[in-house]
């Protein structure tokens, strides 16, 4: 028995036993030394032995796959788990539609050829439905033909296309959701008698449990917000916090795809089952909750050699975000640029900051809006489960301890995105204390600041200055002074 996974999955690998799993990999030469399988290396290294890379390139014509590797996933691969596709919300509309349909409508046809088939699970998200507030798990009509929309990125060029994307995507926020969107109406139209479901996650965040607590590879969503929160540069985020954070760890995510592999081959449903991977309807956490959560374990476990002392907070109106980003963010980094300029060092804030307010506005649209998402599929399928097979491949998120698991993300951003040794803690600790009294005596100097100029030009300040001064001054003259 084989799969197939067209993305790099060592979770996924790591969770299933005695199964051959052929990995379709942009560079297979370069894939087993990813970081995603340094823990399977160290804790399993035989789970490496099933993984069969297989160069290929979703873009290109026959998943650009050659025939001899063609002949082996036809002749032996009995499911398929399809979660390769861009994630950057800002992805020019061209490579998301190479990548998300067309590359989505080239694995279908390859799929109708295995003979073996038994499951394609096809990964989504929650979100490609973002233009209805109550999402259930269905496929709605498409927001637009496919077909046409890849006609249009076929002949257009790439500046004109960009032009009109903001028109093509229509009540969409970004590319991204929109061709998730389309390519799910794809998987419908050309599965046929496939053996299909599709898995909808929503907010995909750090491990709650494998391979390790707070495993996390990449700085997408909140894992960057915590990545820039904790060294310092990140101080101002539009988000309204009573809404819900619908986060999802990548290992229940993981869980629940083998879980409905194993039902779709063994119940063989007559119709295409959707599951909406989410939490907000089971187990929910505000966005004020990871604002607090989140900065009391950056200031518990700090960062090694934070650029400021980390603080800032969650704002609900651009205006007020707005003017904090030119206050807390770009005026700090010109000015630190300015002094790297003066002693001979190449300026790197401004870059630094101007990538991550792109990358923070792209997650805005999710901060500032909440859906309700159904699970029903999702519930039953956990019903379904034997009691060993829950303990194996636990997606129920009612247990998760919100609280201890915001820690664990936290720790793994430090180690497995940042590097940072936990040998460096007392170091970081003590920088951290420095970094306090250093951003104290800023803000106090910028009151003083504040006050003298405002004192210079307003006769009203100075005479409240001279009454403040007079009255502190009386009670000085209050407090007796007796020594023993």
């Amino acid at each position: 028995m084989a799969n197939l996974l067209t993305a790099s999955g060592g979770s996924l690998i790591r969770r299933v036993d005695c199964i051959r799993v052929e990995l379709l990999v942009f560079h297979a030469n370069d894939s087993c030394s990813l970081q995603v399988f340094d823990i399977l290396r160290k804790d399993s290294p035989e789970a490496l032995r099933k993984l069969v890379p297989i160069c290929g390139d979703i873009t290109l014509p026959e998943l650009g796959i050659s025939a001899a590797d063609r002949r082996l996933l036809v002749e032996s691969v009995s499911v398929v788990f399809h979660s390769a596709a861009t994630v950057k919300f800002d992805e020019a509309l061209k490579l998301s539609v190479a990548m998300n349909i067309v590359g989505t409508k080239r694995l279908v046809q390859l799929c109708h050829k295995m003979a073996k088939l038994e499951a394609l699970v096809h990964v989504s998200t929650a979100y490609c439905n973002c233009n209805r507030e109550d999402v259930s798990e269905l496929v709605y009509p498409p927001p637009a033909d496919p077909e046409k929309i890849i006609q249009c990125v076929e002949w257009m060029d790439e500046d004109l296309l960009d032009s009109i994307t903001p028109k093509l995507i229509g009540n969409r926020p970004n590319t991204y959701t929109f061709t998730k969107a389309l390519a799910e109406h794809v998987l419908v139209e050309q599965s046929g008698s496939l053996p299909v479901a599709i898995v909808r996650p929503s907010i995909v965040t750090a491990a709650w449990k494998e391979p390790i607590p707070g495993w996390v590879d990449n700085l997408n969503g909140p894992t960057g917000m915590i990545a820039g929160a904790g060294k310092g540069v990140l101080r101002t985020i539009l988000c309204h916090r009573d809404l819900v954070a619908d986060l999802v760890p990548v290992d229940v995510a993981i869980n629940l795809m083998i879980s409905v592999a194993w039902h779709t081959a063994t119940a063989r449903p007559n119709n295409i089952i959707v599951y909406n991977c989410t939490s907000g309807g089971v187990n929910p956490i505000r966005w004020r909750d990871v604002e607090t959560l989140g900065y009391r374990y950056l200031l518990k476990n700090p960062y090694k050699d934070v650029i400021w002392y980390p603080g800032g907070s969650f704002k609900s109106t651009r205006l007020v975000n707005t003017a904090c980003v030119l206050a807390f963010h770009l005026a700090p980094a010109y000015f630190i640029d300015f002094l790297a300029t003066i002693a001979g060092k190449k300026p790197i804030m401004v870059r630094v900051q101007k990538k991550l307010q792109r990358a923070v506005s792209c997650l805005e649209f999710f901060t500032t809006h909440e859906w309700r998402f159904a699970n029903d599929n999702v519930c039953r399928l956990l019903d379904r489960l034997s009691p060993q097979d829950r303990k194996t491949f636990d997606f129920d998120l009612v247990p998760l301890d919100w609280e201890d698991y915001l820690e664990k993300y936290v720790l793994g951003t430090r180690q497995f995105i940042l590097k940072e040794d936990p040998a460096t803690f007392p170091a970081a600790r003590r920088h951290l204390r420095k970094m306090y009294w250093i951003h104290k005596a800023t803000q106090l100097l910028t009151v003083v600041v504040f006050w003298r100029v405002l004192m210079l030009r307003s006769q009203t300040a100075r005479s409240i200055w001279y009454a403040l001064l007079g009255m502190v001054m009386r009670l000085a003259r209050m407090i007796p002074l007796n020594r023993p």
